[in-house]
């Protein structure tokens, strides 16, 4: 019996949550995968992918003062070996299913001082319905606020793709007042990219941690879930 888009989305859905993923998406990447970092060739082969998420711990990310810690270091390091290992279940699922399934590790930047990647998560999970893009160059759940990761799956699996939120950060500006580096602006479009790398390159150096990262503006978005506390 073949087996619907609707019913491979269904399951594909049901097999994250069962996997611990917090999000699930999926993203029509035929529009942006010519943007890739990929070869063409393989990227060609793929006019969907699925976007998962899986949420942060709030315990971690509110113990993070206007520095990132050792702590939240080594939470966000375990996020990225969950994304990275079970990306590579639901992946060897589909291949399972009969149709080909590439999934792009969730931390690899090919280029810090342009901030790039393989393929870009935030976009993707953006397309795929589980956020919108803040002032704070983070991607934006009502739920969780920026308080999740994001892995990437490229597939050829014939999965129906959600549509992007029709929502925005609004009168917030709660991660513009906490940055460091005063790189968040009013508007979106005015992120300082530069300013953001030079505070993480600061922190590097003072000790901090020993890899380009803050969390400041993710501690300053809890989401609507946690603000009805």
């Amino acid at each position: 019996m073949m087996t619907s888009s609707s019913d491979f989305k269904t399951r594909l859905d049901a097999l994250s949550r069962e996997r611990g993923f917090s999000l699930f998406g999926v993203a029509d990447i035929t529009g942006i995968r010519g943007g890739f970092n990929l070869d063409p060739e393989t990227t060609a082969r793929f006019p969907r992918a699925v976007s998962l998420g899986k949420r942060l711990l709030d315990s971690v990310i509110d113990d993070i003062p206007d520095h990132p810690t050792q702590l939240y270091f080594h939470h966000y390091r375990q996020i990225n070996f969950f994304l990275d290992r079970e990306a590579l279940t639901l992946a060897d699922r589909i291949q399972e299913w009969g149709f080909q399934a590439f999934p792009i590790a969730a931390s690899q930047i090919l280029d810090w001082d342009k901030q790039t990647a393989h393929v870009p998560h935030k976009k993707i999970g953006e397309l795929a319905g589980l956020g919108w893009m803040g002032r704070s160059n983070l991607l934006v759940n009502p739920r969780y606020g920026a308080r999740f990761r994001l892995v990437s799956i490229l597939t050829d699996l014939p999965l129906e793709p959600d549509h992007p939120l029709d929502e925005d950060c609004g009168e917030c500006m709660q991660c513009l007042k906490t940055c460091p580096a005063g790189a968040i602006k009013e508007r979106r479009q005015d992120f300082d990219h530069i300013g953001c790398y030079e505070q993480l390159k600061a922190f590097r150096k003072q000790g901090y941690v020993s890899q380009f990262i803050c969390g400041v503006c993710i501690k300053a978005c809890p989401g609507r879930e946690k603000e009805r506390r």
